[in-house]
């Protein structure tokens, strides 16, 4: 990680504040939302869309599950997306690359602008069928992959990659990254989502920043966005410093936070930090996202779904722990407002996130604890 010292507000980071190209698609500035599995629905990508992000990709998905997709209530918000969000990618995970490459198609079929292929995922079961993370191992299936994706997407539709720097610190491993790395941008490859860690890191131990930025010299014009260890505005106004790619990838900082996207903003214009959400201002945010939800899951399964971002929410409260426990216990929209009347009837200063304590479950690369696009099996269609 970076050893810089000096404080972000002395120092002029506003060169750090450039749009980029995804292919075709424009990206205004270098913060971007991560694909957060079990979290980054359309509710929290309108969220954040309107707290500044500049792109937002959805939770990564199974290519068997996009192929046997049927509109239902349980399952209609793996898609769903509108174009108040845009740009949105699709993040897509798999094993065979023909069913990887009809999968592609299907969500550039559903609308996404930007195909993510995710080399990523460190989940034990996601490894134990050959996806995700796995492909770091056996870069010839990684490309055919890759090739596959790129021949079946049509041509203005960018594909890019999101991968880890290896399965381990072997020099094996950093061959084959670099093949795919290198076979992947031949290929057409548009850009790179580069997390710092190993595959068998998980989420253990520090990032390794300086990968990214050998990646960036490695690559040139190539557009890098940067991954790990990113939960506050500072942390990502230093790895933008101190690597020099083109974006950053906001993950566990995001959940209950979108107004790390401000705050980034804010830094990079050479502004002062923005002082955290009052409480009027989360309130009115949580709100708002858990009327999305609803929309998005019908009102009961929206409240359920809307308690770990509450719990989220909550690090922001400066009475936290006893609001915590009482989005736990939450199960409708009535009882959130209940919360949200009692809890933040008074316009109090808030406070920012705190760092991760380490007890967190995380994995697939959305660093959450529901993967169920990311571990299940589903059966693929068959004709009669």
């Amino acid at each position: 990680m970076s050893s810089i010292s000096v404080p972000v507000a002395a120092r002029d980071v506003r060169s750090l504040d450039r749009p980029f190209q995804i292919g075709d698609v424009s990206i205004a500035w270098p913060g971007v939302q991560a694909a957060l599995s079990g979290y980054s629905d359309w509710a929290m990508r309108v969220i954040a869309r309107q707290h500044g992000a500049a792109y937002i990709v959805c939770e990564v998905l199974l290519d068997q599950l996009v192929l046997s997709f049927k509109v239902r209530q349980r399952t209609r918000h793996f898609l769903h997306r509108s174009d108040d969000e845009r740009p949105v990618g699709a993040q897509l995970m798999g094993a065979d690359p023909v069913e990887f490459a009809e999968g592609a198609k299907r969500l550039v079929e559903a609308g996404f602008d930007v195909i993510d292929i995710n080399f990523g995922c460190p989940v034990r079961k996601v490894l134990g069928r050959c996806r995700g993370g796995f492909h770091l191992s056996q870069p010839a299936v990684a490309l055919e992959i890759v090739r596959r994706t790129r021949d079946a997407v049509p041509s203005q539709i960018p594909v890019t990659i999101k991968m880890r720097r290896g399965m381990d610190d072997s020099e094996e491993s950093r061959d084959h990254f670099f093949e795919i790395l290198d076979g992947a941008r031949a290929a057409g490859i548009a850009a790179f989502t580069v997390h710092g860690r190993t595959v068998v890191q998980r989420y253990i131990g520090p990032s390794r920043w300086s990968f990214l930025r050998e990646v960036k010299r490695h690559v040139g014009s190539l557009p890098i966005i940067g991954s790990g260890d990113l939960f506050s505005a500072h942390d990502c106004v230093r790895m933008l410093e101190a690597t020099r790619i083109d974006g950053v990838s906001i993950a566990r900082g995001a959940i209950g936070n979108p107004w790390i996207f401000s705050q980034l903003r804010a830094l990079l214009r050479g502004q002062p930090l923005p002082p955290p959400p009052s409480l009027f201002e989360q309130r009115d945010v949580i709100a708002r996202h858990w009327s999305l939800a609803e929309q998005l899951y019908g009102p009961q399964r929206g409240s359920i779904m809307m308690r770990k971002f509450g719990i989220k929410y909550s690090q922001l409260h400066p009475r936290h722990l006893n609001l915590r426990s009482c989005f736990a216990r939450a199960k409708s929209g009535e009882e959130c407002r209940v919360i949200l009347a009692e809890h933040y009837a008074e316009d109090l200063p808030g406070r920012y996130a705190p760092p991760p304590d380490g007890t967190t479950d995380t994995d697939c690369e959305g660093e959450a604890s529901n993967a169920d696009a990311c571990t299940m099996d589903v059966p693929v269609r068959t004709t009669s």
